[in-house]
């Protein structure tokens, strides 16, 4: 009889943090670095070039996400962005419109908005983690716009993520 015995490395076990440990543990070291960076360099001039280094990676993860699909077209988007369990644990979504040429969910709870405002580091924030999302859906299709009016990082009370189709 041969048995394989299939074997988890360590660094592949569950670590039992809630969520929100997570997001202290990866940010509260790293946002104290940004704001040391942003005072070293000038503040507008950190904050253009995280939000240009953000964007270009997130125009790639689109078009990254794009060819593993076989359509690149709204509906197909809109199912890539389906939360995940990851996200439907820092994100709390409710879907407002959904039609073939738009949809649009309303943000009313961000894990990420929540660490970077706590810390004093809401700009930081919204340059790493919210801008990015304009060049993502560009990255997808071009055809894909994001309008955004709100966002809970710059403080609203929501995020308005409105996907229109232009194809």
């Amino acid at each position: 009889m041969d048995f394989e015995t299939t074997v988890k490395h360590r660094f592949l076990e569950g670590s039992n943090m809630t969520f929100q440990e997570v997001f202290d543990f990866a940010f509260k070291s790293l946002i104290p670095v940004l704001q040391d960076l942003a005072q070293e360099l000038g503040e507008e001039r950190f904050l253009e070039a995280l939000k240009k280094v953000a964007s270009e990676r997130a125009w790639k993860a689109g078009q990254d996400t794009a060819r593993q699909l076989p359509s690149n077209d709204l509906a197909a988007f809109k199912a890539a962005g389906e939360p995940d369990h990851f996200g439907k644990h820092v994100l709390t979504l409710e879907l407002v419109e959904d039609t073939p040429q738009a949809f649009e969910v309303r943000v009313i709870e961000c894990l990420w908005a929540k660490t970077f405002r706590e810390m004093g580091a809401a700009e930081i924030g919204y340059s790493l983690i919210c801008h990015r999302d304009y060049a993502e859906c560009q990255g997808f299709n071009p055809k894909i716009t994001m309008i955004r009016s709100k966002t809970l990082m710059q403080g609203d009370d929501h995020c308005n993520h409105r996907f229109v189709w232009e194809g």
